[in-house]
């Protein structure tokens, strides 16, 4: 028995030792799909390149995760994953790509910790097979191509995961410590999402371990309560600062982290109750009711136009939307229904869902013969670990009123996992002909290819009718020849099953390039032949998918002159954090037009300015750089209105005020000035009123202020005293009248001074 003990630590300490060949070529996969042309990106996230910027020039700045450089307000989540890009632009300079860097690091690093967690267990192969499939989940390095914040959470959960694995084979207390305390560094870089994997956690280490109850009850409550402390560490220094010293909590109506963090950024995810709790700010009733249409006018002049009509016209249906949990949620920014089977639906089914039925047949396969009184094996129990990871979340995004398809990626752990360990279980049971667990591989190969089918047939006019009918004709052909051949023992089978393998990674990894083939977007991640829409789903019947931008939809504050669609968002007067984007910002589910518009069909982006230039990516807005300025709806700025606010600067604080963070990030980002967001990210946050203004006007910190139809939620009073107490400048002052090229606060808004004695 030594000897046999001594004989497996040797190979244990060899496999240690020996660089696994196979996994080469999947690192370099991943490397390639996260790295590759993120030196395009020039601005990323806008609204979080901007804080960074601004962490750079202090550490008061650095501290609280101020987004402007002023430290009026901060951004809407914790600051650890941007502490880390900051240090990563202090080394590297400040570029769009080294912010985007450490995400990619980290997505590529998610893939390796995969493979270590996986291979120990359940062998080498299924290590392999499980890391191919993380790389290849479709929006996995869609976000990772980006500067928010869920690539590194995932990455900083697995680390979690890692230790917990290791605490419980050594059966050292101080690993667990560890392996909670990652869970709380989690916290601080998106909130409660990073408490989504707790079941887990609990569930494994209670039947994983083999001590008394007493002493599982004791460490499990110990290592909760080192949890928490770790994850209000940083909320409580924060809460328990004078607010004058430092930034207003941003996208918070009462300025407090912790409010944010189970409010805002916590529960309010999953019910979709995005209205404001302060009572002076709620939004009236008949306001949640409120409907939004698009009108659209078609422009036989451009062909970006004509793309833009078509696709609206599919969708100005005066469709309701209104507020998840508040009844008739249809699908906003592609997020489908609420229901057991929204996964499947378009818009996620693309992004997370391509193997699931195939861990489903896994699933059934590991847990064959399972009893529930054990005991269990080690694959038993770490099987019974990935699935209370998956079951919750999987859960969450079936009711969840409110999130965004980037946030997918936290199933991509549980999925990959089981789809590496599934694949050798089900390959060995189909091998020893083991009675009807024998028939889980083929069964498990022709219900995914016909998922793929259906998930790529609204995309029929982008991608083609040839690889939909390939992939379904060989998931049929390879899982009835599996069939046939059940009982037979020859090398073809063996072929067979790697050919099915391919073929049913072949589209996720077509659909995990297309950020660097067709453009991402970093506001809004997504994967897909539309993945520089930022919207997901399926395409537009524009004949170049490309041009479709935002659905047609166009950045905030440009002069560009087309306006033909008229096709903008604004959140509805009043709303808490309506028709936000991420940053993480809520949204009540509405899209109405403006509050008092002339133009009841018309819709604004969120977060200030009027919309009429294209997105980044679209034919129309194209500069010379060669760049891409996707930071999300106004990655540029009009130099004629930088001109003028730097030549008639006084010596102000502030460059100049404006309604929200959208209008206020590329000038930032530009030239490291303090621009304030009045309302934070979507104009909305109560910060600012009239007699604070007032007396920031006389210190001499502000006095100029752009001002759209957008963004007043929260601060209607301040808007309208600006407008009572200021003096209109000029528009051929300051506006741009050249091309998409000079983008910023212009078109649509107005430019005031405001000087008091």
């Amino acid at each position: 028995m030594k000897h046999m003990n001594s004989e497996v630590k040797e190979e244990r300490t060899s496999n240690k030792k020996r660089i696994d060949l196979f996994l080469v070529p999947i690192v370099l996969i991943a490397a390639f799909l996260n790295l590759f042309k993120i030196w395009t990106d020039e601005y990323a996230n806008a609204y979080y390149t901007a804080a960074v910027k601004s962490m750079l020039q202090s550490f008061h700045n650095f501290f609280y995760a101020s987004f402007d450089p002023g430290g009026y307000v901060t951004i809407d989540k914790p600051p650890v994953v941007f502490w880390i890009q900051t240090i990563s632009a202090k080394i590297f300079g400040f570029h769009g790509w080294s912010v985007i860097l450490p995400q990619a690091l980290t997505g590529i690093g998610s893939v390796l910790l995969l493979y270590v967690l996986v291979k120990r267990t359940f062998g080498v192969w299924a290590g392999r097979f499980a890391a191919l499939a993380m790389a290849l989940t479709p929006i996995v390095p869609a976000v990772s191509r980006t500067n928010n914040i869920d690539s590194m959470l995932v990455f900083t959960l697995l680390v979690a995961t890692w230790m917990l694995f290791r605490a419980v084979r050594t059966a050292k207390f101080g690993w667990v410590l560890a392996a909670f305390a990652m869970i709380g560094v989690a916290f601080n870089m998106k909130m409660l999402q990073a408490y989504m994997v707790l079941p887990a956690f609990y569930v494994f280490y209670v039947v994983a371990t083999k001590i008394t109850w007493k002493k599982k009850i004791s460490f499990l409550t110990t290592a909760t309560v080192l949890m928490l402390a770790v994850s209000v560490s940083w909320a409580v220094v924060v809460d328990s600062t004078s607010a004058d010293k430092r930034p207003y909590m941003g996208s918070s109506q009462t300025n407090s982290v912790l409010e944010l963090a189970f409010g805002y950024n916590g529960i309010n995810r999953l019910t979709g109750n995005t209205s404001v709790t302060g009572s002076s700010h709620k939004q009236p009733a008949q306001t949640q009711q409120q409907t939004a249409s698009s009108e659209t006018k078609q422009n036989s002049n451009s062909s970006a136009d004509s793309s833009q009509s078509s696709n609206q016209r599919k969708s100005s249906s005066s469709q309701k939307m209104q507020a998840p949990g508040g009844g008739n949620q249809n699908g906003m920014f592609n997020t489908g229904n609420p229901g057991p089977f929204r996964l499947f639906q378009k818009g996620l089914s693309d992004q997370i869902s391509w193997l699931l039925p195939f861990v489903i047949f896994s699933i059934v396969g590991l847990f064959a013969g399972v009893k529930f009184k054990g005991p269990y094996t080690t694959k038993q129990k770490e099987s019974l670990f990935w699935l209370a990871w998956l079951l919750p979340v999987a859960v969450f995004f079936s009711i969840a009123g409110f999130f965004h398809q980037y946030y997918l990626i936290m199933l991509a752990p549980p999925i990959a996992a089981f789809a590496g360990a599934g694949a050798v279980a089900l390959w060995s049971m189909y091998k020893q002909h083991n009675g009807w667990k024998s028939w889980l591989l083929p069964g498990g190969i022709l219900t995914t290819a016909a998922l793929q089918v259906y998930i790529m047939s609204p995309y029929v006019s982008s991608i083609g009718v040839a690889p939909i009918a390939g992939v379904g004709a060989l998931g049929v052909i390879l899982a009835l020849v599996l069939a046939v051949h059940k009982q037979r023992k020859n090398s073809l089978t063996n072929y067979l099953g790697a050919a099915a393998m391919v073929v049913l990674l072949a589209m996720p990894a077509y659909w995990a390039m297309t950020p660097i083939i067709y453009g991402g977007n970093s506001m809004l991640p997504s994967a897909g032949p539309d993945s520089s829409s930022g919207m997901g789903g399926p395409p537009s019947t524009a004949t170049n998918s490309k041009q479709s931008g935002f659905n047609g939809m166009q950045p905030p504050g440009s002069s560009s002159g087309n306006s033909s669609s008229n096709n903008q968002m604004q959140p509805p007067s009043g709303s808490s954090n309506g028709g936000q984007m991420p940053g993480g910002s809520s949204n009540n589910g509405q899209m109405q037009p403006p509050s008092g518009s002339s133009n009841s069909g018309e819709m604004q982006m969120p977060g200030g300015s009027s919309n009429n230039s294209q997105m980044p990516n679209s034919s129309s807005s194209k500069s010379s750089s060669s760049k891409r300025k996707s930071g999300g709806m106004n990655a540029e700025v009009n130099k004629k209105l930088l001109n003028y606010l730097t030549k008639n600067n006084t010596g102000e604080k502030y460059l100049f005020a404006t309604t929200d963070s959208t209008s206020a990030a590329p000038y930032i980002i530009k030239t490291g000035e303090p621009v304030m967001a009045m309302g934070g990210f979507s104009g909305s946050d109560p910060i600012l009123t009239v007699s604070k203004l007032k007396a920031m006007i006389k210190k001499g910190e502000v006095k100029y202020f752009y001002l759209s139809g957008m963004g007043k939620g929260g601060q209607s009073d301040v808007i309208t005293w600006i407008k009572e107490n200021s003096k209109e400048i000029p528009s051929s002052k300051w506006q741009s009248t050249s091309s998409s090229s000079q983008q910023g606060p212009s078109g649509n808004g107005t430019l005031y001074e405001i000087t008091l004695k």
